[in-house]
């Protein structure tokens, strides 16, 4: 449970930003925009054949039109996306978009990267204007878990091991994924004091780095995995 009542106007609204090619049925962001009255999808267009600059436009207007603080719920090259964003979009820390889940980032950087993805690469590496998890597994086919440390570390997120869960998608069978939603809770917390009003840079990453770690512990190292 959140700090925060999907009925509030003030409450941030949940935007799920997908990668290459959306996300299906299965998919744990669809199964949280059906199942969650605060979170909706970006529609960013173009799934097959994504252009950068067009992507960062919808995301904008998306994120304007809310009317509302953001958290972002991105996966995979919708992480790229999202970085991109806060790179020719800048805002003061923390509005309007309070924090942001980044779920296995694309490593768009790769020698061999699929032509989709060029156009997002070279992967930024500016802190993020807002507090943010990179949720990366060990195994995923898209990129390494030393890439996502990195891509973490220059934006300044929190960073959580996964473990071998692929490409933490729908074929990884992780369902509405739990773990992931408790993750989002940790942003939520961090991105306000407990009210409309974002907390400090500093607040906000000091108290999500402790309660991602605990999350992690609790979900991905504890007894019962």
């Amino acid at each position: 449970m959140t700090i925060f009542s999907p009925f509030d106007e003030q409450s941030p609204i949940i935007l799920t930003v997908p990668g290459l090619g959306g996300s299906g049925p299965s998919h744990w962001q669809t199964l949280w925009e059906q199942s969650r009255p605060d979170t909706h999808r970006v529609e960013l267009g173009m799934w097959d054949t994504p252009h950068r600059n067009s992507w960062v436009t919808k995301l904008d207007q998306a994120i304007r039109s809310a009317q509302a603080p953001v958290v972002l719920a991105a996966h995979s090259l919708g992480c790229l996306a999202v970085a991109w964003w806060a790179e020719l979009s800048p805002q003061p820390f923390g509005w309007p978009v309070a924090g942001a889940l980044l779920v296995a980032p694309a490593d768009v950087d790769r020698p061999d990267v699929r032509p989709e993805l060029a156009d997002f690469r070279p992967a930024p590496a500016t802190p993020l204007p807002f507090p943010s998890i990179v949720v990366a597994s060990s195994d995923d086919p898209w990129i390494a878990i030393d890439k996502a440390q990195s891509l973490a570390k220059g934006w300044g997120s929190v960073f959580v091991d996964a473990g071998p869960q692929g490409h933490l998608n729908a074929a990884s069978g992780i369902g509405w994924w739990e773990e992931g939603q408790a993750l989002l809770d940790r942003v939520l917390d961090a991105g306000s004091g407990g009210s409309s009003r974002p907390r400090s840079v500093a607040d906000a990453r000091s108290l999500l780095a402790v309660n991602a770690t605990d999350a992690a512990q609790a979900h991905y190292h504890g007894a019962g995995r």
